[in-house]
């Protein structure tokens, strides 16, 4: 069963020779875990699975479990082509992986027969958990999702696509279905900036979800979901209007930016993850500015909707880069 909370998908960083840089990804883990995520997600999307080759994706997954030492549940991505998912399945477990999320397949689309097919061959090649990524060629319906409990090795779903009415179908369908897994079989809001989605998706039965912020401002995607869990309409509202929002407007500008945008905020951030690879683009020089100022409102207003106002350590240090593992002080958000 999929641990319950905020999901953290670390970046993978590389130096400015294009190489892995793996003390700067134990960095970049020990300060994800500093903030308690529920599970890391590393090699998925914002840690650019499809451009990694082989070895080096057995490299990032063998480091993870090292650098995370059993703190908390390793997944780490697989998909592609049949068999190179198949083999990233067997590289993840080779590394001591807890489990796998599985990425769509990649150019060739196919019926929802077709898709459940290409799910049971990869989790007959998996010792471990698989959780399947419903986005872009990944096709779910509610009658395949009813079929994917029979899948022992599949944990649940995680939601890309959007289509909430689609979802809510499928998590009452799933629940209600009587299967022995009915009750246990996990659904993860898995849409970019989560955080904007999470109060619809909570509605539907879909409590946990992943935080690309969590990488850049653990602070603000913390608040965010503790406030969420309490019921703190107030500071969900004031960080979506000031912070969440503005950041999705700026991410639609350029594709890719789900990524790159991220990337950017964890060196403000003063962790050197690097550039993203082709054929992503690095964050514009403006664009970072705009992020810079948009880290600096999120805190001012996570500030003042918890009571702290200006002049607050919050507000005082809300222009400051932080470095690893430093949060602005903490403060409370009230239930």
């Amino acid at each position: 069963m999929l641990p319950s909370g905020l999901m953290s998908f670390p970046l993978t960083p590389f130096t400015p020779t294009d190489e892995l840089n793996p003390s700067v990804f134990a960095d970049h883990i020990e300060d994800q875990l500093a903030h308690g995520p529920a599970a890391l997600f590393v090699a998925c999307g914002t840690g650019e699975y499809s451009s990694l080759s082989a070895p080096e994706y057995a490299e990032v997954v063998r480091h993870a479990v090292r650098v995370v030492a059993g703190r908390a549940p390793v997944y780490a991505g697989a998909g592609g082509g049949l068999g190179n998912a198949r083999a990233a399945v067997a590289a993840a477990s080779d590394a001591g992986a807890d489990g796998i999320l599985l990425l769509p397949p990649y150019l060739v689309g196919g019926t929802e027969d077709g898709y459940l097919a290409y799910v049971e061959s990869v989790a007959r090649a998996a010792r471990l958990p698989v959780l399947v990524y419903r986005r872009g060629l990944a096709r779910i319906g509610v009658s395949t999702a009813l079929r994917l409990l029979s899948v022992p090795q599949v944990a649940g779903i995680k939601e890309g696509d959007g289509d909430l009415d689609s979802m809510a179908r499928m998590v009452t369908a799933v629940r209600t279905s009587g299967h022995p897994r009915a009750g246990t079989f996990a659904f993860l809001n898995g849409l970019p900036t989560a955080e904007v989605s999470a109060t619809a998706c909570r509605a539907i039965g879909i409590r946990d979800y992943s935080s690309a912020v969590l990488c850049f401002a653990p602070d603000i995607a913390r608040a965010f979901h503790t406030a969420l869990t309490t019921g703190d309409t107030a500071t969900t509202g004031r960080l979506l209007a000031d912070f969440y929002l503005p950041l999705t407007a700026l991410r639609d500008q350029v594709p890719g930016y789900a990524v790159s945008l991220v990337k950017a905020g964890a060196r403000l951030r003063s962790i050197d993850v690097g550039h993203v690879r082709a054929p992503l683009v690095d964050a514009a020089p403006d664009h970072v500015d705009q992020l810079k100022d948009l880290l600096a409102r999120g805190r001012r207003a996570l500030a003042e909707a918890t009571g702290g106002g200006a002049g607050s350590p919050v507000t005082e240090g809300a222009d400051a880069e932080l470095a690893p593992g430093q949060d602005a002080p903490a403060v409370a958000v009230a239930s």
